[in-house]
């Protein structure tokens, strides 16, 4: 799962080097938290949380495919 929202975020930012991704599994839930360069955090996000949105749908559909709860958390 990590991973794949590394794949998916990397090609955003300018600073791939600082992304940092963390990964808590409990049961069937996972929480993915992302922290990046702070010139890097609104390209994340997107124009009114567009990409975030974007980002977050992936995770979520794939985590129905494994049958597993996703949530993405993007530290500022």
């Amino acid at each position: 799962m990590k991973e794949l929202l590394k794949a998916v975020i990397e090609p955003l930012v300018r600073y791939p080097d600082q992304l940092l991704i963390v990964e808590k599994v409990r049961g069937r839930e996972i929480v993915l938290t992302v922290s990046a360069h702070p010139d890097d955090i609104g390209r994340v996000i997107g124009r009114g949380g567009r990409r975030a949105h974007a980002v977050r749908t992936i995770m979520k559909a794939k985590g129905a495919m494994d049958n597993k709860r996703v949530s993405v958390d993007i530290l500022s």
